[in-house]
């Protein structure tokens, strides 16, 4: 018998790969359609990285600054990513997002309102105006929980606790993909016209991350074995703010929201110390006052930010030099303090409790800490990655035919470095292009067949590891992986330091083809693991290769041999590409050209 007959068959003409918010966003457009779509997620329907995205979703609607607009929020998403986005992603983002938010609410979504009965927008890192729509601290569960309440409606076909192994192509083109279920171990083939990959982040390559278990780089891992490009690998994000103690909670995220509500930073002797370091661009903008910041939190206009609302590059930056100069907390973070507040409002408990619900409750029941009366303990922690699938700005297509990506999966919008709350209003208004273009491919092609000999051999290769002998353990490779990217493809990066990693991912390399698992392939985690951290071999080899090309200092990456940003480099994006021996290549390709109406809009708003 072959593995084809071994295989549970389905057949869709569009297939998703990931259920959080993007993948549910295109799911439910293609449908629309009129094409018959399946969508595949590694846990449970609702169980999706989006729900960490709790501070809101960026769109300019003006509720409660009539000056933002779509070119302000345009020119602050392209300074953000430090002119290395694609400008057509950032204005159809800009553009789009508001209709997106209303769209939501139609659908249920319920976001705190003004006093007036409009969506409440608050301030966020980078954002020149309030602008996120939000709920509370719980927005990501919120636009989960619409999108899938919408989304089950819609005759969606759901596969929950899957695991894609590859994506099968014939011809050059999509044909469909190839995996497993989790808990049984039986094999899968779907096929498919046209797939999308909404797959998430790739921060479990690190040792602190906010990421949950799913996010192993599973789909930036496909696409690049497909033959599709990888764009900017090397900028990934590390939020400033993730819980550091106690250590079973090391990582999880601390929405910037407590921040956007009066939160501040302070250093081991008390004092706010993000007032020493605001960067050329944004002085004008950011308050030299305590009490300038505090009035701009309140809603003035005339106001300016806070320090503490820079990009989020640049206050993790902050953070980790007040660490290594000795003036962290006790356990290797600095304090965040929303608890300040009182001496400003009364009734401040209840306030914080009203506006942050979830962090409230996190804290107290993870940390025994209540953040109405102490200060947190945070850290950075790797939150986001900007890099991802090259996908055409106007389809979201990659290079493969067929295969299109949205969300955190893909790149473009973000460029160096992404503006907090932008990633809610990412989902959905490229989620929705995604599934209206997918679905228009798969309406104008025909089926290809899968090759059954390629089933075969990715069968052969994920039974691999049952039928090894020896000492080497997956999770003993995915350990020493997460400490090398930690360690030495960090927030500070050095030329030595990568080439060592790149070393280290060899060896690593060579030891995960000798991993062996004991047991069967029901409920076996060791074996979910060894395949894992396959992706997380190829994405952190790109992220360390393309860091090592860009000899300069911008966004996210940080390189303290090349602290400056070099007029070249500005020039160019990084691509990531597997070569016809297997190996991986890193190419420049020059910047995608900005319209001249864009530029004017960019070189005003400066």
């Amino acid at each position: 018998m072959s593995s084809l007959d071994r295989c549970t068959i389905h057949e869709h003409d569009v297939i998703v790969i990931g259920a959080g918010g993007a993948g549910l966003r295109a799911a439910i457009e293609a449908s629309a359609a009129g094409v018959t779509v399946g969508v595949i997620c590694k846990s449970l329907l609702g169980k999706a990285h989006t729900v960490m995205a709790e501070g809101g979703m960026a769109a300019a609607m003006g509720n409660v600054d009539d000056r933002d607009t779509w070119e302000v929020h345009f020119a602050d998403t392209m300074r953000g990513g430090q002119y290395l986005n694609n400008s057509t992603m950032a204005e159809r983002h800009a553009k789009d997002a508001p209709a997106r938010v209303r769209e939501l609410e139609g659908w249920g979504a319920v976001f705190d309102r003004t006093k007036d009965g409009k969506i409440l927008q608050r301030n966020f890192g980078g954002h020149r105006y309030p602008r996120l729509a939000h709920v509370g601290d719980r927005t990501g569960l919120e636009l989960i929980r619409t999108l899938q309440d919408h989304g089950i409606h819609q005759g969606l076909e759901v596969f929950m606790e899957m695991t894609v192994v590859t994506l099968l192509k014939s011809g050059g083109r999509i044909a469909g993909v190839f995996g497993y279920d989790r808990d049984r171990g039986r094999l899968h083939v779907w096929k498919a016209k046209a797939v999308i990959l909404a797959t998430g982040g790739l921060g479990k390559a690190f040792r602190i991350t906010s990421n949950s278990w799913e996010g192993t780089g599973d789909g930036q891992s496909l696409a690049y074995h497909a033959g599709a490009d990888l764009l900017d690998m090397e900028f990934v994000q590390f939020h400033p703010t993730g819980m550091v103690w106690p250590p079973s909670v090391r990582g999880i995220l601390v929405t910037e929201g407590v921040r956007g509500e009066g939160g501040v930073l302070r250093n081991s002797e008390g004092k706010r110390f993000m007032f020493d370091d605001v960067p050329e661009a944004y002085r004008a903008q950011v308050a030299t006052t305590e009490e300038e910041g505090w009035r701009y939190v309140c809603g003035d206009k005339n106001a300016l930010r806070p320090p503490e609302l820079l990009t989020r590059d640049h206050v993790a930056r902050c953070i980790n030099r007040e660490v290594k100069a000795g003036r962290g907390s006790p356990h290797g973070g600095v304090y965040l303090d929303i608890a300040w507040i009182k001496e400003k409002i009364p009734n401040a408990s209840e306030h914080i409790k009203r506006k942050l619900p979830s962090m409230y409750h996190q804290f107290r029941q993870l940390a025994g800490v209540d953040i109405t009366n102490e200060r947190m303990e945070v850290g950075p922690t790797t939150h986001y990655a900007m890099g991802g699938v090259a996908v055409d700005g106007n389809t979201q297509e990659s290079t493969v035919p067929g295969l299109f990506a949205a969300g955190e999966v893909a790149a473009g919008l973000h460029g160096a470095n992404r503006l907090g709350g932008n990633s809610l209003s990412d989902l959905v208004v490229f989620g929705k292009l995604a599934g209206e273009h997918a679905a228009k491919f798969a309406q104008a092609h025909t089926a290809v067949e899968v090759d059954p000999a390629e089933v075969e051999a990715h069968t052969r290769a994920i039974e691999a590891p049952f039928e090894r002998s020896g000492s080497e353990g997956p999770f003993a490779i995915q350990y020493a992986l997460q400490d090398v990217m930690q360690d030495l493809v960090g927030i500070v990066r050095t030329k030595d330091e990568m080439e060592q990693a790149l070393v280290r991912i060899g060896q690593l390399r060579e030891r995960c083809a000798r991993v062996s698992v004991c047991g069967h392939r029901e409920y076996n985690p060791g074996w979910h693991t060894a395949l894992d951290v396959g992706c997380m071999l190829t994405i952190s080899e790109a992220i360390t290769r393309c860091a090592l090309e860009r000899r300069e200092s911008r966004g996210a990456q940080f390189r303290e041999d090349y602290p400056q940003k070099s007029a070249e480099c500005a020039t160019f994006n990084l691509i990531a590409r597997k070569t016809a021996d297997g190996s991986m290549e890193v190419r420049r390709r020059p910047l995608v050209p900005t319209r001249p109406d864009l530029a004017a809009i960019i070189e005003m708003m400066k």
